[in-house]
């Protein structure tokens, strides 16, 4: 059976003693060496040829992405990311070829990660696993303007990047109908399908801006062109009815931001 071999990168002396300690005792698994900085790493990467890498991404002077960068994609062993706040590279990294840790994880998603490594690795998939890293640095790239691109224009955007296990693609604000919280995720509604991104309901305000979206309850945002009718419920809530026929619920609470971003409709369709 095929030995894998492990380099350990994290410039926390705990964290780093915190997956030896996991990996420690498993079959075929060696570790081959330790690193605590970017420059370390690319060094060890060179001299020691792992085939898997638990790379931490936040790092001081060089970062997880630096090391891929100086090293080439194409000379990367296969890589577990690893980091504790950065959800930005989470959406980025979270695919079948490159997996990511986020501290403090437990047990059982460090096991899921080290087996989907493993096994990308014991199935000789090393090209196609480069290929796809190439893509992700270009994705977290992109991200990165995307960013810089929000808060020039006070974080509205006209389309929104969605990753789902192997491809990347954007939605265009225009066509979303609504948008529904699911826990530390959105779940953006278009026509029949639905996609789910990490995000926050009101990250996802400011992206969606105030001219056509309102927020109507604490977990949902309407487009409101989507919007056929709205009728009274109970305690100064309404229902609202979508013209796809989907209802969702206007609080008496956010009834003001909808009355906003209403007005400037009725005025363009009096003036018609």
């Amino acid at each position: 059976m095929m030995t894998i071999r492990v380099l350990i990168v994290d410039d926390e002396p705990l964290a780093r003693d915190t997956i030896r300690l996991l990996l420690d005792g498993r079959d075929s698994i060696e570790i081959v060496g330790e690193a605590a900085t970017g420059e370390e790493a690319i060094s060890a990467i060179k001299e020691l040829e792992p085939n898997l890498v638990f790379l931490d991404i936040q790092m001081p002077g060089m970062t997880g992405f630096d090391v891929v960068k100086t090293v080439g994609p194409e000379n990367m062993p296969k890589i577990i990311f690893a980091t504790a706040y950065d959800e930005y590279a989470l959406k980025a990294f979270d695919t079948r070829a490159v997996d990511y840790l986020l501290k403090p994880f437990d047990d059982e998603r460090f096991d899921q990660a080290l087996e989907h490594a493993v096994e990308q690795i014991r199935s000789q998939k090393l090209g196609l696993i480069r290929n796809e890293l190439a893509s992700l640095l270009e994705y977290q790239s992109l991200q990165t303007e995307q960013q810089k691109e929000q808060s020039e224009s006070n974080d509205v955007v006209e389309r929104i990047m969605v990753k789902e296990r192997d491809s990347v693609f954007f939605v265009r604000v225009e066509d979303i109908d609504w948008v529904e919280a699911a826990g530390d995720y959105v779940s953006l509604h278009v026509g029949p399908k639905s996609h789910l991104i990490r995000d926050t309901m009101t990250r996802m305000e400011s992206k969606l801006g105030s001219v056509d979206f309102a927020r109507i309850h604490r977990s949902s945002i309407v487009n409101v062109n989507r919007i056929k009718e709205l009728r009274p419920y109970f305690h100064g809530d309404y229902i609202v009815y979508l013209k796809n026929g989907k209802e969702l619920r206007l609080s008496r609470r956010y009834w003001d931001r909808l009355e906003r971003v209403l007005a400037p409709h009725r005025s363009a369709s009096d003036k018609r």
